[in-house]
């Protein structure tokens, strides 16, 4: 007996859950979390879930549009749900995630903020981003429209993963997070790989040649295209990059790499520099960084560069301070800090990273800086300040995880007079900052937008020490 559906009518919006979904009330007190509803909207929800105390589903019909909701302007939003708040007015979007940041500390977290300021909002809010990667599929998400038609169809798609189906791409034909020539240049080895009767990968079966493609373009004018193929097939890899180069004369660094396992993670995989330098190079202010095919670096340098101007205001140096940098990654925050203090300490688990916060301290002509390979909650110890002295100021920027409660709980033996926390997650942000709140207490803190139309948001926290 087929399942019954259920539909909830009329439920009004008041604000935005995880992942960007909408939130609301029913009359009976159920909360409803409502995925393509913006808040001010009254709508009706499709259920999907349904649990004590809440229910979640999709907007089956918007009853009375909210007076911020916005006609998206890119073509693949219905089905993409990679910048979920195209429907939201930016300006919307700001004080929401404002309010975010503000719940998790203030209401969950019970923080005692002395100054929350408002949130810096991005000058740019489409072609922001640096870096994108694709995926290659032989089996494409079809719209509605092509599966009505039923005909034979060409099933292979360059795109963004669809959500849900790992294996099913949306075919991209124009993405507005990245600048030109992004586009043109996806859509021409799309096309190029239909012209030589290349096969799109099989992430079910593990079959065809190509697999993905990764475009960096910085704002000093560099492209990088790597490309990931699935066999070693030299001929066949020469024939497709040679007429890439040809249609793209301005790509300044081309990278292969062969991926024949089983995932798409690329950063154990060897990479073959086929034309340029095998690097890009971004700009920070004034400084440079050198990018490989695996670095990690900020998507989006200009935000990037206002949030660590955040970070740095915060750390309130005047160039006699020891610094230590937690999660350093390829020590673009150190570095950006490293001549406003006397020294500084960056730790950072992935080696890669390493060595690329090593080389650009070298790029720079910085010689104060000093950078780990680990884990920190195992290096950072007695030792390891016995052997960088205390210090002065902590900037720690974790992943979405935050902090391991050993390293919080080191910090608070540690007792450095301030800690400057970085944070892409309001929530565990929150948390860390209650145990820290033994010791420490809260002055100031200030959101930064850096991914605009999506539910993300980065958080600056200033640490006094009591």
């Amino acid at each position: 007996m087929a399942k019954k559906q259920i539909i909830l009518p009329n439920v009004p919006i008041h604000g935005i859950a995880d992942r960007g979904k909408g939130v609301g009330r029913t009359d009976d007190g159920l909360t409803v979390f409502a995925t393509g509803a913006v808040p001010g909207d009254v709508v009706d929800v499709f259920v999907q879930k349904k649990r004590r105390g809440h229910a979640e589903g999709l907007v089956e019909r918007i009853v009375t549009p909210s007076s911020d909701r916005v006609t998206p302007f890119c073509e693949h939003f219905s089905v993409c749900g990679g910048c979920k708040w195209q429907n939201l007015d930016y300006e919307a979007q700001l004080r929401h995630k404002q309010r975010v940041v503000e719940d998790a500390l203030l209401r969950i977290g019970k923080i005692e903020v002395g100054e929350f300021l408002p949130i810096l909002g991005a000058d740019e809010t489409t072609y922001y981003r640096n870096k994108l990667e694709f995926g290659f599929s032989n089996k494409r998400w079809l719209l509605p429209e092509e599966l009505n038609a039923g005909e034979a169809r060409d099933l292979s798609g360059l795109g963004f993963h669809k959500a849900g189906f790992f294996d099913k791409v949306i075919d991209i034909n124009h993405c507005w997070l990245q600048a030109d020539p992004s586009n043109a240049l996806r859509n021409t080895c799309r096309a190029i790989a239909h012209e030589q009767g290349l096969s799109f990968y099989d992430l079910r079966q593990h079959t065809g040649f190509l697999r993905n493609l990764m475009v960096r373009l910085t704002t000093t004018g560099e492209l990088m295209l790597l490309v990931s193929v699935a066999r070693d097939d030299q001929a066949a890899i020469e024939r497709y990059l040679d007429a890439i180069l040809a249609a793209f004369p301005q790509i300044t660094t081309l990278v292969y790499c062969i991926n024949t396992k089983l995932n798409d993670s690329m950063f154990d995989l060897d990479m073959v520099t086929y034309s340029g330098k095998g690097y890009v190079v971004e700009m920070l202010g004034d400084l440079q960084f050198k990018i490989g095919p695996k670095s990690f670096f900020q998507t989006n340098t200009r935000q990037g560069k206002r949030l660590y101007d955040v970070a740095a205001d915060f750390a309130g140096l005047s160039g006699n301070e020891n610094l230590y940098d937690l999660y350093t990654g390829t020590g673009s925050i150190a570095l950006y800090l490293a001549r406003q203090c006397r020294q500084v300490v960056g730790i950072e688990e992935v080696p890669e990273a390493i060595a690329d916060a090593e080389e650009n301290m070298r790029l720079n002509g910085i010689s104060n800086a000093t950078f780990y390979a680990g884990d920190v909650k195992k290096l950072l110890d007695p030792a390891f300040t016995e052997r960088h002295g205390k210090p002065d100021v902590v900037v720690t920027d974790p992943p979405r995880a935050g902090m391991h409660e050993k390293a919080v709980r080191f910090l608070l033996d540690l007792e450095a007079p301030r800690i400057v926390y970085v944070s892409c997650n309001p929530a565990t942000q929150a948390r860390d900052l209650q145990l820290l709140a033994e010791k420490y207490s809260v002055p100031k803190a200030q959101p930064v937008d850096m991914f605009p139309h999506t539910h993300h948001i980065e958080n600056v926290a200033l640490l006094d020490l009591k």
